[in-house]
């Protein structure tokens, strides 16, 4: 799970908007966005975006999120968009929080447009797709290498007005620099030969690696593995070389509550430097993984008709590839993996579908692992996702909350946002990832929808597809007797009970089959933070905004026990212990 995948990046105005609550039923009024030649000669695909905002702080294209601070934005697709032609946006184009341009209220607001570029691409499976290639900025529409966008200005929008509005999208979004290699930290970049077969043009897989202290000193050590997942790293976070910055302007953490939380985010980051480097912190490689897809930030790791065979390609090409590079054990009583939200889903994931390649993995919040509780929907026995049917009534369903329950979308809302920011699970956001990974392919080539992203009608048909394939529970209560000896004292589950995506529900139901497990038991660890929101992993004795920058070192004590006991004859456990 994603939370807020926005950036937050400051832009100040100089001029503030003013709006009446005058309604704008029957709009004339309309805007056209074009790009000149000198920004493209030929002509582009994507998904052209309307940014409306009341707010001065910053550009509208920062301002779109999945809270009630969201600012209006409007979708269209363009196919062969010719240099100087205009995308006209009316009443009838899609959009959010608002649905349609008839309902933006006389006034003067900031406006901005942006082109979210697709490339074609020739799958090994038949189907020609439109998508957007990630450019090394983690699959962020509004940070996107090569995006076009406008400089933001202010308009009065009058929707009694014939006048149309125009807009030119006279800037480039830059490339990304590549982040530098360090003493410790080491970024790889590997061509894959599986996905550049699936998707007819290179692809490539990243690493960020950890490397141990002392890594050239003891040229003879060999290391075990910690593989972590989660969202796209730019570098391996959380370690800081240098002490903090001591004049780093305190921020304030909106989530948290929490002033100067980007100064305690460095602070925890330098003290696992020192832990990472001192005299009886264990040797080992830990490793942050880039695969970053033409759908999201993350393949979750397995092998999907949509994305491709992430899951082979990251086992067998860019793991051996790292541990020949690096010195690792190569063995599968030698790696471990961990992970939180996204990562979490994917550290159970591939425990499961790989079980003879790792000897444990640590799962905190996961994203759903039992589709009875897919957040809040039985995508087997609910007839709609968006709401439930009373007699006289159609009952919402929430999509976050906070710890205390207060909701800040419902799960209609944080689908609407996706379906404006792109069709055909092109919106680079959550549930449009999970209809990727999950789905079988679409006749059109795209994944089949889980539900009708309009209505929330669930398709049955593709519910049963999910169940078979990608359903962690049912694939482990239905195989227990294969996975079961080969699982056994290897998971680890922790989820808080406020978790704020309902992630804790589906726990509940992972719960209650492992502990019904026999012949073997399954001998591992579900764990709950009472009151804990998103994030919480397993510590009991800090709060989440603590906790959650600790990841890379809470389980290395469970993790030492475990090759002390289960290392076969022989293992090397003495070189990389020095």
């Amino acid at each position: 799970m994603n939370g807020s995948r926005i950036a937050d990046t400051l832009f100040v105005f100089v001029v503030a908007a003013s709006v009446t609550n005058e309604p704008a039923a029957n709009a004339k009024q309309q805007v056209g966005i074009h790009f000149s030649p000198e920004k493209s000669a030929a002509p582009l695909d994507g998904r052209m975006m309307l940014l409306i905002s009341r707010d001065d702080s910053k550009e509208p294209r920062f301002q779109i999120n999945d809270g009630p601070s969201c600012q209006q934005i409007f979708g269209i697709d363009v196919d062969g968009l010719a240099p100087g032609a205009d995308v006209i946006f009316d009443g009838s184009a899609l959009g959010f929080p608002v649905s349609s341009l008839n309902e933006i209220p006389r006034g003067a607001y900031w406006v901005q447009g942006l082109l979210h570029r697709y490339e074609t691409l020739h799958r090994a499976d038949g189907h020609t797709v439109k998508l957007p290639m990630d450019r090394g900025e983690g699959q962020h529409w509004n940070l996107a290498p090569g995006n076009l966008y406008s400089t933001p200005r202010m308009v009065q929008f009058d929707p009694q007005s014939e006048e149309s509005i125009k807009i030119s999208l006279d800037q480039e979004i830059p490339a990304i620099p590549p982040p530098q290699d360090t003493k410790y930290i080491k970024h790889i970049k590997l061509e894959s030969k599986l996905l550049s077969k699936f998707w007819g043009r290179p692809m490539f897989l990243g690493a960020c690696v950890l490397l141990p202290a002392g890594f050239d000193e003891h040229p003879e050590a060999h290391y075990p593995l910690l593989l972590n997942h989660g969202h796209f790293p730019s570098t391996f976070d959380g370690f800081r070389e240098e002490p903090p910055d001591p004049n780093l302007e305190p921020d304030f953490s909106e989530r948290f509550n929490l002033h100067g939380y980007n100064r305690i985010v460095q602070e925890y980051a330098y003290e696992f430097y020192k832990k990472w480097t001192g005299p009886n912190f264990p040797r080992m490689i830990a490793v942050k993984i880039q695969h970053a897809n033409p759908y999201y930030d993350d393949s979750y790791a397995v092998n999907s008709a949509n994305l491709g065979p992430y899951g082979d390609a990251i086992m067998h090409e860019l793991l051996p590839y790292l541990e020949s590079k690096f010195r690792g054990i190569g063995a599968g009583w030698a790696r471990f993996t961990y992970g939180g939200s996204t990562g979490g889903w994917e550290a159970l994931a591939v425990q499961m579908f790989y079980p003879d390649e790792f000897n444990g993995c640590f799962a905190a919040c996961p994203d759903p692992i039992d589709f009875r509780a897919y957040t809040v929907v039985d995508i087997y026995k609910d007839s709609n996702a968006y709401h439930i049917d009373g007699a006289w009534q159609k009952i919402p369903r929430p999509g976050t909350r906070n710890r205390l329950g207060q909701l800040s979308s419902t799960l209609e809302q944080l689908n609407q946002l996706e379906l404006v920011l792109g069709t055909h699970s092109r919106s680079g956001g959550q549930w449009d990832i999970w209809e990727a990974v999950f789905s079988p392919v679409g006749s059109d080539g795209y994944p089949k929808r889980i539900w009708n992203k309009m209505t929330g009608q669930i398709d049955y048909e593709v519910a049963e597809y999910w169940r078979e394939h990608y359903d962690l529970r049912y694939i482990l209560q239905r195989d227990w007797s294969k996975f079961g000896p080969k699982l056994q004292g290897k998971i680890h589950l922790y989820c808080g009970t406020a978790d704020n995506y309902y992630l804790n529900n589906a726990v509940y139901l992972m719960e209650e089959f492992l502990k019904s497990t026999e012949n073997p038991r399954y001998d591992g660890v579900v764990d709950y933070g009472e009151g804990a929101e998103h994030c919480w992993n397993g510590d009991h004795t800090r709060p989440n905004a603590i906790s959650r920058l600790r990841y890379d070192e809470m389980y290395m004590d469970t993790i030492m026990d475990r090759i002390q006991k289960t290392a076969p004859v022989g293992a090397d456990l003495t070189s990389w212990r020095y």
